[in-house]
């Protein structure tokens, strides 16, 4: 989609003077960049302007600018806000970009509850219960959440209490004592509340108490020779010391903050970031960005910032860091706005505060050094493979690739798959699923000619609409067929009819069902079967194949998908999927003979006549072929 009218400089003049958001499009009219700025009309003029000096990067953007567009905002810190959101949805190519997306578990405790409970929650809601983390391992909270309940008896259920007192049985958790069962009345309610509070003591980091009852519960049962019991409160002793342990106390001020500090090398870069709470490590993690050479650490820090904290479900008071982030001011506003509360920024300089900081900087460089080759392989597999791509079909700027299959099961309830690579790496969320409507049969260029006008009407219909009401909108910059010529003339002759102009190329496999090559152009064009291309686009095909299968086994599962088959008396599930992997199609058990049906080991002569007389019943011609058809 082009905007042939656009002029850049007739466009500049008519900038307004208010803050508010920009977005810079390429020759493809996709979103290259996204900026923001307390005034427009200064801050877009300054990208066309030769003579200033604004790093290669930007150099290097500037001429693949098309047009640009921009939304005007009431202040700044709205424009903050909603460049934020337009980084994260369309990703463009020359911002920092935060490589991970990641989200991080939350312990619960709901206290607004006569009788709370303990459980994992993904956000921080406004309500009535406390919150414990953000933790950086599912898998840690799920074992602290295990102990807490072996150690303190909370319930898990979500039976509203006391109103369902005595209603139902108490479950499998109060038999193997994990849960008093206050469903049934069997602990009062200011029993239970003691057990809550030495809970919120536990996450809060208070320790030692536990530690000793543990003890002297576990040397008690020693000395009656309970050994049974001994053991197990040996095994939750251990437990409560290796979580009391990853949990050391870094910081005495007894806040919460993050600690977040940068290590780069080339166009490599991680941040990693100490999550404290209450003056204890609880976590830490790190992030790959893509930035540039020219990118000064205040910039890339400033960004990661943005894209991190935009997303993450909880902000501390404070963030200390290595240097100063651009838009320091704008950022800590934000931030506060988000948060509820102040936010303030620390660039410590000397004491154990700056320690900190160094200690997260080690750790950021130690990762860096340690993947690097991992990633260097990574890059290879992926935006390498892409580049070999481009180069066998002799295409430019490849970045979306989209890939389409068909399944079915003997012509009955055939299913499409559309699977969308970028980059190299798969991207699942927009991975779409068609149910055939409109063919009969085993017509796998029809069923594809119906996928692929229903995929880009709606693109079509999107993109006219101006909403981004999907990933339709967004069209591939290659299409990668399941298969050679008789797929690849189907998708151009789609894409004709709705005046569309993609790229299309077709996975031809061998004899054998492997990938041989690729058809593009009325060419088919071999491959290094050792080359990373060749290993990406066997990927691709077996994962629009596999999609699609695994679609179609669903519909089965859930009873959405019926055959001819199921109708035959006698023949069931096994003697069915016996038949189907006998023969290769419906036409030949139509014509299959009596013995030839018995030669199949479920199948007895019963069965076997079973389905010979079904298929040439006198009304089979008339009544059944039809019925046949309709499916």
């Amino acid at each position: 989609m082009e905007n042939q009218t656009f002029i850049i400089e007739d466009e500049l003049k008519k900038l307004p003077g208010k803050p508010g958001v920009y977005l810079m499009h390429g020759e493809k009219d996709e979103i290259i960049y996204v900026g923001k700025a307390i005034s427009l009309k200064n801050r877009v003029r300054q990208y066309f302007q030769p003579s200033r000096n604004r790093g290669a990067k930007i150099d290097q953007m500037v001429t693949h600018i098309t047009r640009f567009e921009y939304i005007v905002t009431d202040s700044e810190l709205e424009a903050l806000v909603l460049e934020c959101n337009l980084i994260k949805e369309h990703r463009p190519k020359y911002n920092t970009m935060l490589m991970d997306d990641k989200s991080y578990p939350f312990i619960k405790v709901t206290t607004g509850e006569a009788y709370p409970r303990i459980m994992m929650a993904r956000q921080m809601k406004k309500d009535k219960s406390k919150y414990f983390g953000p933790y950086t391992s599912v898998t840690a909270v799920k074992d602290t959440i295990e102990l807490i309940r072996k150690l303190y008896r909370l319930r898990s259920c979500n039976r509203i209490l006391p109103r369902d007192i005595g209603k139902e049985r108490c479950c499998l958790y109060h038999h193997i004592k994990q849960c008093d069962a206050p469903c049934q009345g069997y602990i009062s309610q200011e029993k239970y509340r003691e057990s809550v509070d030495e809970v919120l003591k536990f996450l809060g980091g208070n320790y030692d108490k536990i530690l000793k009852d543990l003890e002297k519960k576990m040397q008690e049962a020693s000395d009656d020779l309970e050994f049974e019991k001994a053991i197990e409160y040996r095994e939750l002793l251990h437990s409560v010391k290796q979580i009391a342990q990853k949990q050391k106390i870094t910081d005495t001020g007894g806040e919460d903050r993050d600690i977040v500090a940068l290590a780069r090398e080339h166009e490599d870069a991680v941040v990693q970031v100490f999550f404290i709470r209450n003056g204890r490590l609880i976590g830490r993690d790190h992030f790959y960005l893509r930035i540039a050479q020219g990118d000064e650490n205040t910039e890339i820090l400033s960004s990661f910032i943005k894209q991190f904290y935009a997303g993450t479900p909880y902000i501390p008071g404070e963030l200390m860091l290595p240097v100063e982030p651009e838009e320091r001011e704008i950022l800590e506003a934000w931030l506060g706005e988000k948060r509820g509360h102040k936010v303030h920024f620390r660039i410590p300089k000397k004491g154990e505060k700056e320690k900190l900081v160094e200690l997260a900087a080690k750790n950021a460089k130690m990762v860096l050094e340690k993947d690097k080759e991992r990633i260097k392989r990574e890059e290879g597999r992926t935006i390498g493979a892409v580049k070999e791509i481009e180069k066998l079909l002799d295409l430019n700027n490849l970045v979306r690739m989209e890939a389409y299959d068909i399944s079915n099961t003997n012509g009955f309830a055939s299913v499409g798959s559309m699977i969308v690579y970028e980059r190299g790496k798969p991207k699942r969320n927009d991975y779409r699923k068609f149910h055939i409507k409109g063919v009969q049969g085993a017509d796998d260029y029809a069923s594809m000619r119906e996928v692929l006008t229903r995929r880009f009407r709606h693109g079509l219909e999107e993109q006219k609409s101006g909403k981004e009401l999907g990933s339709f909108n967004v069209f591939p910059d290659l299409i990668m067929m399941d298969g050679g010529k008789g797929q690849v003339n189907i998708a151009l002759e789609v894409l004709d009819e709705l005046h569309i102009s993609i790229p299309v190329c077709g996975m031809v496999k061998d004899d054998h069902h492997r990938t041989r090559g690729l058809y593009y152009q009325n060419i088919e064009i071999p491959i290094d079967r050792n080359s990373e291309g060749f290993r990406l686009i066997t990927r691709v095909q077996d994962e629009a194949h596999r999609f699609a299968i695994e679609f179609h086994r669903k519909l089965r599962s859930q009873g959405q998908v019926h055959s001819i088959l199921d109708d035959i008396p006698g023949i069931g599930p096994a003697r069915r999927k016996a038949l189907m992997r006998t023969f290769d199609s419906l036409d030949e058990i139509k014509n299959a003979e009596v013995e030839d049906l018995k030669k199949i080991p479920s199948m007895d002569e019963k069965s076997a006549k079973s389905v010979y007389n079904f298929f040439r019943g006198s009304e089979m011609e008339d009544t059944e072929a039809t019925r046949m058809e309709e499916q």
